[in-house]
């Protein structure tokens, strides 16, 4: 190749500190050019010229020794036929020494000198090759993680990170030559342009080929600190509210661009590939000392639905560990890490930074009265669904302190979907995840938490503090990818012409309330679909059941047995994942992470759950309510019953199944929740826990010193406690009347009531009183119009409220109502008189049959035994 130009001068005219510059780099570099024979790309008798991504002292030697290895001219030379010294020019430039006096110029400057130097030589051209050079540009998961910091990026480096770069990476260092580009085609193509003008067209095209080819070698750049803050300030929703602010509060427009400037530094990730890589390498050994393994359920399903969305991951939220797992496990899994919505509570000094350039966006708990800011936070969101990064946030709004699901704040579901009918170039999916933990770090400040005490700020200190946790082991954890969910067809259901609403960044339809909330509702029911059912979950569910939160050791086995078979038999949804654990082993595995302890006896051994892990467990209890929901409303209809007809069962169960769907995000509507209690009963037939006669229609419990009532007494107190709470609300309304508390004045006096109830009977669950739940009860009294607010802003409500009171006779127990009606102050006479008729209910009433007679009267008899 050494006469490959048409003017061949001597070999190489670099100067002697170029060479000996060269001589001391070798040891430390080795290269591995792509492809192997790059020489097989020119054509021969055409000058050649390189163009390098990155004006580089380093990447003039690297490209240097590789053009010798390969036979290729020397970017060294003087370009023949110019009076260029050098056959290599940079796209981007910075101050500092490099090709000798040409450093002065711009690339818009040597290509002009290019394109002129063709001007009246028809038959003469040159060769633009464009190369692209990488120092450390994928190490592998062997590297250690400090080389990783210093591995190729998007960031154009100092010259001191760049000598580090060589002397720990480049010994895997790529040199990428591109096909050349003839200019003399390109000049004629373009006709009679300006030099000029043509000259800053190629440098485009050149830069727009570098990013390419970089995106394809290190992914793409995701350090928006860099690239994404002028775009918001640019948008012209922001370039609006930073002159509505300058005008209301009288401050130059300058002081209000800089006052936008400052809040999106604020708000914006500063991604990095490195950062990311080496807190991989941390994490896994982090991982390695606080877990026993994670585990991920179908996962492939989501990776194979992934590609050509957005996609959005919405898991649930148990732990500050969340955030971390969730990266972790996809950057492992060769999956794009998201940018994840973080509370601006986590950027504290040296651990915001970190997240910061692992991907996350800071956001405060309210935007109420900064409009700049929640327009910069909005366009800052549609920028990035605009760009195709995939994002994670939780849409419960915080971590859940009781195990459940929480009630669902759709703020940036909404900023979402506004920000994809504005630019719809992408289509948009939700992928929801469920986290399920065998212990938490956090669980003990939960619980201090449900017990009134503050919640402990995030600080520094306090971080530092909580490392003592990671001495204890945490046993597993599971991500279950649960069913995805696409915008586009939820849009088409709720309008057939939403597509007319994109391109207004202010637009908010009539229908888009309705759209978000039915789309936060889908994902939590998505996430509780894809559970994960661990042991602790299984011990809780028994345990908690009884009033000591203890078990013989052949009755636990024998209740895990028969919930781990309701759970395999009945599955509530095909991404339900179930312990493979036999009971024993499910014992002794409770024993070894320290859960329950064991009794010896000489009459059989107990298994217990101290006190304080008793309460730490109704956590993981809450986890899998749901999963046996039904086989709880089932059971509890014959806590106080021996015999009932299933039609009472499935009559009752329509009625209470809205509240129970809106407490545990059920899946099915009122005819599935029917076919899984008709299912239900069929297996409590089948196991012999109840008997049918008379075709079917009779169901009948053995007395309650009979094992099978026990089995069935320990499913039903599962869910007894929601029941609690129901009556507990519709007493404290009774005893306060129509018209005169509000809703949320209603829900203060029943978390009161509740947590009084608690320290009377040892309930060990401290969600009991958690008003979040008294308030989700109120609300779907509310849109069941059982209750309804009058124009004073209290609640009113149809005195056949007071027949539901009575109607908890068919549930809880004579000494449980009568406790409450203390405690809330209800006349006790009220629970023992016969029903009144019911009175008027507005229109569209959803309580039709919640005071009808709940039993057929000749097959309902009380128990002595129960």
């Amino acid at each position: 190749m050494q006469n490959m130009t048409a003017d061949s001068p001597a070999r190489s005219r670099a100067p002697w500190w170029f060479s000996l510059a060269g001589q001391l780099l070798e040891p430390w570099v080795r290269i591995r050019r792509d492809p192997t024979e790059p020489a097989s790309l020119l054509k021969a008798g055409a000058p050649v010229c390189y163009v390098i991504e990155r004006d580089g002292f380093s990447d003039a030697l690297i490209l240097e020794r590789a053009c010798r290895e390969a036979g290729l001219p020397p970017p060294m030379q003087p370009l023949a036929g110019t009076r260029r010294r050098r056959s290599v020019f940079a796209l981007a430039r910075r101050d500092g020494w490099l090709f000798g006096r040409s450093r002065q110029r711009s690339p818009y400057e040597t290509l002009g000198q290019l394109v002129r130097s063709l001007e009246g030589q028809p038959g003469r051209d040159i060769q633009i090759v464009p190369v692209s050079i990488y120092v450390g540009r994928a190490p592998s998961r062997d590297t250690g993680w400090f080389r990783v910091l210093f591995s190729e990026n998007w960031v154009m480096v100092g010259r001191f990170r760049r000598l580090l770069a060589l002397l720990l990476n480049g010994r895997d260092t790529v040199v990428h030559f591109s096909a050349p580009v003839s200019l003399r085609e390109v000049v004629d193509e373009a006709g009679q342009a300006e030099p000029e003008r043509f000259a800053r067209k190629i440098a485009r095209v050149l830069r727009t080929h570098f990013r390419r080819i970089r995106a394809a070698v290190i992914g793409p750049d995701l350090s928006h600190k860099r690239t994404i803050a002028d775009a918001v300030l640019n948008a012209e929703p922001v370039r609006a509210a930073i002159a509505a602010t300058a005008a209301k509060e009288h401050i130059s427009h300058a002081k209000a661009w800089r006052r936008a400037h400052k809040l999106v530094m604020e708000i914006a990730a500063d991604y990095s590939h490195p950062v990311v890589r080496s807190a991989s390498f941390l994490l896994a050994n982090f991982w390695n000392k606080l877990y026993d393994g994670i585990a991920m359920h179908h996962f492939d399903k989501a990776r194979a639905a992934a590609p050509g969305h957005e996609v959005i991951y919405v898991p649930c939220h148990r732990s500050h560990t969340d955030y971390l797992l969730m990266s972790y496990q996809l950057h492992v899994s060769g999956v794009v890490v998201p940018h994840i919505a973080a509370g601006v509570n986590l950027n504290l000094p040296v651990i915001g930074p970190i997240l910061r350039r692992g991907g996350a966006f800071f956001l405060r708990r309210s935007f109420k009265g900064n409009a700049l800011y929640s327009v910069v936070f909005n366009e800052y969101v549609a920028q990035l669904i605009d760009r195709g990064v995939p994002m994670e946030y939780f849409i419960e709004g915080g971590r859940s302190r009781t195990g459940r699901l929480l009630a669902p704040r759709a703020g940036m579901l909404a900023m979402t979907v506004r920000a994809f009918l504005r630019a719809p170039r992408r289509p948009v999916l939700f992928q929801p995840v469920y986290i399920g933990y065998e212990k938490l770090m956090e669980g003990k400040s939960y619980i201090g938490e449900l017990s009134g005490k503050p919640k402990e700020k995030e600080s520094l200190i306090g971080l530092l503090k909580g490392l003592k946790v990671l001495r204890q082991r945490y046993g597993h954890v599971a991500l279950n990818f649960g069913e995805p969910i696409e915008l586009t067809p939820l849009l088409d259901a709720a309008s057939s012409d939403w597509r007319a609403a994109t391109g207004d960044p202010d637009a908010k339809p009539e229908w888009l309330g309705r759209t978000v909330d039915d789309l936060a509702e889908r994902i939590q029911v998505n996430i509780n679909r894809a559970a994960d059912v661990n042991p602790i979950n299984l011990l809780a569910l028994a345990l908690l059941a009884t009033p000591k939160h203890a078990m013989a050791e052949n009755d636990l086995l024998a209740q895990l047995e028969l919930t781990r078979a309701l759970l395999v038999e009945l599955p509530y949804s095909d991404r339900i994942t179930v312990t493979p654990m036999d009971p024993p082993s499910i014992i002794a595995y409770g024993e070894q992470m320290g859960w329950i302890r064991r009794v010896r006896h000489s009459l059989g051994d107990v298994l217990k759950a101290d006190d304080e892990n008793a309460v730490l467990l109704s956590y993981f209890r809450n986890n899998v309510l749901h999963l046996t929901a039904t086989a709880a409303w089932v059971a509890c209809c014959f806590l106080n019953n021996r015999r009932m007809t299933r039609a009472s069962v499935l009559r009752l169960g329509r009625i209470i199944y809205p509240f129970i769907q809106a407490e545990l995000f059920l899946p099915w509507d009122s005819d599935g929740f029917v076919a899984q209690m008709q299912g239900t009963i069929d297996f409590f037939v089948r196991r012999g826990l109840l008997e049918a006669s008379g075709d079917g229609r009779v169901l009948e419990r053995g007395p309650g010193q009979d094992d099978a009532a026990f089995r069935m007494k320990t499913i039903a107190r599962s869910l007894i406690q929601a029941f609690e709470r129901y009556y507990i609300t519709i007493a404290a309304l009774a005893k306060n009347g129509p018209h005169t508390i509000s809703a949320g004045e209603l829900e203060t006096a029943c978390a009161l009531t509740a947590q009084r109830l608690s320290l009377l009977n040892e309930q060990s669950a401290p969600e009991f009183f958690d008003k979040a739940l008294f308030r989700g009860f109120i609300q779907k009294l509310r849109e069941q119009k059982v209750v309804w607010t009058d124009e004073g802003g209290k609640l009113d409500y149809d005195r056949g409220l007071e027949d539901m009171v009575r109607d908890a006779r068919v549930i809880l127990a004579r000494e449980v109502r009568h406790s409450i009606l203390k405690i809330t102050g209800v006349d006790g006479d009220m629970d023992a008189a016969p029903p009144k008729p019911a009175a008027h209910v507005p229109e569209d009433s959803g309580s039709e049959d919640l005071h009808r007679r709940h039993v057929d009267a000749e097959h309902h008899q009380n128990d002595p035994h129960a």
